[in-house]
C-alpha cells in the first residue's frame, strides 16, 4: 500500500480537464519529481492534491483511504504543502510565521539557521529566498507524512535552491513521502528517487532518477515534442505514450 495512491485523475476548472488518466504513486521515505514544460498540468495536479481543486475524475487516497476535502482536513492527516508562491504572512514576524506551523520552531531553525537573527523582522521584509526557507523550514518541522511542493525554487539564486532541496530531501530521509514540482529537471533528479513527466496534461515518462538522468535525450524529446509520442522505455521505469 503505498502512501499516496493516485490513480485515473482527471484534474482542470470548471469541469474541463487539464490533467487526464494519470497514475502515480509515492511511497514512505522518497522523493518523486513531477516534471514537464510549461502548461503540462504540474501545478494542476498538485493544487488537486492538496485539495484546492476537486477532481474532475479518478482517486486519490493515502495509506489506502481516499483523500477528500480542503487542505486544512488534509493537514490533519499529515499533509503539507509548499508553493511557488511563498505562503508566508508578510504583515507578520519570521517567528509568527513560524508558530503557524505544526512543528516547533527550534526544530525549523535546525534546517536554516539563518532564520534565527531574522526571528522579529516582518516576513514582508525577508528577501525572496529567506522567504522560502520560512516556508520550507515551517512545512517540514512539523514532520509531515507527506510532503507536496510546487516549484519552490522560481527566482532564487543557485545556492538558496540546493538548501531548500536539501531539506526537502532530509524530509525524505526522515520518513515522509515527498511529491516535488521542478522545473530544473537535474537538481531535482538528483535529490529524487523516481521521476515522472507529464506532457500536455498526460504521463508520459517515468522511471528511476538514475535512469531519467541518464537518459536525458529521452527526457528532453518529452519537454519539446508536440505530439506526445512515446519514447523509449528507461530503467527501473516505463514509458507511455500522451
Amino acid at each position: 500500500m503505498s502512501l499516496l495512491e493516485v490513480q485515473g485523475l482527471d484534474a482542470g476548472y470548471r469541469g474541463v480537464p487539464v490533467v487526464r488518466g494519470v497514475d502515480l504513486h509515492v511511497e514512505a521515505g522518497e522523493v518523486v519529481a513531477l516534471l514537464g514544460p510549461n502548461g503540462a498540468g504540474k501545478t494542476t495536479t498538485m493544487l488537486t492534491l492538496s485539495g484546492t481543486l476537486a477532481p474532475i475524475a479518478g482517486r486519490i487516497s493515502a495509506d489506502g483511504v481516499t483523500m477528500s476535502g480542503p487542505l486544512h482536513r488534509r493537514a490533519r492527516r499529515g499533509l503539507a504543502v509548499v508553493t511557488e508562491e511563498r505562503s508566508i504572512f508578510r504583515g507578520l514576524s519570521t517567528r509568527s510565521n513560524l508558530q503557524l506551523g505544526r512543528g516547533p520552531v527550534a526544530a525549523a531553525l535546525e534546517l536554516f539557521p539563518e532564520l534565527e537573527r531574522l526571528l522579529d523582522r516582518k516576513a514582508g521584509l525577508l528577501s525572496g529566498g529567506e522567504q522560502q526557507m520560512v516556508a520550507v523550514a515551517r512545512a517540514v518541522a512539523a514532520e509531515p507524512k507527506l510532503l507536496l511542493v510546487d516549484e519552490l525554487s522560481i527566482g532564487l539564486a543557485p545556492m538558496v535552491v540546493e538548501r531548500l532541496l536539501e531539506a526537502i530531501r532530509g524530509a525524505a530521509d526522515r520518513g515522509a513521502g515527498v511529491l516535488m514540482v521542478e522545473q530544473h529537471a537535474h537538481k531535482a533528479l538528483r535529490r529524487a528517487d523516481r521521476g515522472y513527466v507529464l506532457q500536455r496534461g498526460r504521463i508520459v515518462l517515468e522511471g528511476s532518477a538514475e535512469g531519467l538522468l541518464g537518459r536525458m535525450d529521452d527526457l528532453e524529446q518529452a519537454y519539446l515534442s508536440g505530439d506526445g509520442a512515446p519514447a523509449t522505455a528507461l530503467p527501473g521505469g516505463s514509458v507511455t505514450g500522451a
